[in-house]
């Protein structure tokens, strides 16, 4: 695939960024898309390696040799084609996806893996820009109604491809815009919102409909929870004027730290900061937290934790520190050792370059503050041994803190929602079903992504979305013509 010596050749080239002091400016993408040339050089880097282990590191199985020596040859509507036939929405994979195919590329074993990621942004993009992306109606109707609840992506990929084979899809979604984690949890500089719905608009042309701010279930979700619902849903409706549900809302609470001080003002979970941004930057009022001249300091060291940081530079902080209680990961991984598989190393994001202060191994102990206002935190170093912590004695210190973000990951979807619906659960409170048809313990109802599967990638939630619509598909027609 690509030139047989292109590997050899050439060398992997990053997709280009605005420079820090204007990107910070505003809450525009600054990534840039790789030019044709570049594009052609990249797709003339994958090795025709007998074994593509870039596909099986790819949650949807993306077809990334054909697709790649499509783009070497500059056959860019017809490696669009491909990349489509595996992913529904590569706009949003190409920007946000870490890209667990490049860690398992051939080329990655000894050298740089091929540029993956970059060429499938560069795909879609040009697909945009050349009117290539256009909707795709069912010839057919079946007759058959199914409610997806959750417009995140696992929710919009299994309506897409349920209306593609015919049945009427209804999304219901609690707040007031369709994307889920896509609208409200990846900030607008990573994910410019208007391909969510540039995508909104080819699945409204399929035939999909949109029901914004009502709320599925019978108790309201508690704190730290987005929800916008005016209209409230009972379970037992939906079974009624539908043949089939999927259950795909995201897992949303977040993990909290019950820490003495954690009442007082200043301590915020994440996305009580990164939602009300979103909103803001879409024009839908003020985010009442403003980190403008404060010092900062993130609890927690994923990509929620890196997109806090972002934006928090973007607010004007006076600093901003990032702590986490893992040990700091080594700078690169041992590839003869890790190899095809995804690796831990230290990963430096590009909300990190704009400027943050980082430290690993750290346990806060209290939030300290004066008459109910956050002023500090107090912390400690702790040591890891066979997968225990331990604190260093004499460690303790304090970090000076007007505002903390608690980003320490999501525990298990809604069970507000769970319950409503009478579906078994697991171990982790997640729904109950396997990835052979998605199925819960109550008729009728499916369940797929973080809903099921807890909280995960982007790329697994469209996995999971396109499987539970093949499963629904069968339990409807008896069969499916749709891909697993």
């Amino acid at each position: 695939m690509g030139k047989i010596t292109g590997f050899i050749e050439f060398q992997r080239q990053s997709e280009a960024s605005l420079p820090v002091e204007k990107r910070l400016k505003n809450y525009r993408e600054f990534t840039l898309h790789l030019t044709d040339e570049q594009a052609k050089i990249q797709g003339a880097r994958c090795m025709d390696c007998g074994i593509p282990f870039c596909t099986s590191g790819c949650p949807v199985n993306n077809i990334i040799p054909d697709w790649n020596d499509l783009v070497y040859r500059g056959n860019w509507r017809e490696a669009l084609d491909v990349l489509h036939s595996t992913n529904n929405f590569p706009e949003f994979t190409g920007r946000i996806c870490p890209a667990p195919c490049e860690a398992a590329c051939t080329v990655n074993i000894d050298g740089d893996a091929v540029g993956i990621k970059s060429i499938e942004h560069f795909l879609i993009d040009k697909g945009g820009e050349n009117g290539w992306v256009v909707p795709q109606p069912a010839a057919k109707k079946t007759g058959k109604k199914v409610a997806v609840v959750g417009s995140g992506p696992a929710g919009l990929a299994a309506a897409q491809q349920l209306a593609r084979a015919g049945h009427a899809v209804t999304v219901f979604e609690k707040n007031s815009r369709i994307g889920g984690l896509l609208r409200y949890g990846i900030p607008d500089f990573k994910l410019d919102k208007r391909l969510i719905n540039w995508r909104m608009a080819q699945l409204e042309a399929e035939g999909v409909k949109f029901q914004t701010g009502t709320f599925v279930g019978k108790e309201k979700p508690g704190k730290g929870v987005a929800n916008d619902a005016k209209k409230t849903v009972a379970p037992g409706e939906l079974l009624k004027k539908f043949d089939a549900v999927i259950l795909s809302g995201g897992s949303e609470q977040p993990r909290d730290l019950p820490m003495p001080g954690r009442e007082l003002k200043g301590v915020h979970f994440a996305l009580e900061f990164l939602i009300p941004q979103n909103k803001e930057v879409a024009g839908d009022g003020k985010n009442p937290i403003n980190a403008k001249g404060k010092h900062v300091v993130v609890i927690g060291g994923g990509d929620t934790g890196s997109d806090c940081v972002g934006t928090s530079n973007r607010h004007g902080a006076a600093s901003v520190t990032q702590i986490e209680v893992m040990p700091r990961p080594p700078e690169k991984e041992n590839k003869s050792l890790v190899w095809p598989n995804w690796p831990l190393k230290l990963r430096t994001s590009s909300s990190h370059d704009e400027g943050c202060s980082r430290d690993w191994a750290i346990a806060t102990k209290e939030f300290i503050g004066e008459k109910g206002v956050l002023k500090a935190i107090k912390a400690v170093r702790v040591e890891w041994k066979d997968g225990r912590m331990s604190e260093i004695a004499g460690s303790e210190f304090e970090l000076k803190a007007d505002l903390v973000f608690l980003a320490m990951g999501f525990t298990n979807p809604l069970q507000q929602v769970l319950d409503a619906f009478g579906v078994e659960k697991d171990g982790r409170g997640n729904v109950k079903a396997d990835t052979e048809n998605y199925r819960t313990n109550r008729d009728k109802v499916f369940a797929a992504g973080d809903m099921r599967r807890g909280q995960s990638l982007v790329v697994w939630a469209i996995r999971e979305g396109r499987q539970c619509a093949r499963a629904v598909d069968e339990f409807l027609m008896g069969s499916s013509v749709l891909p697993h």
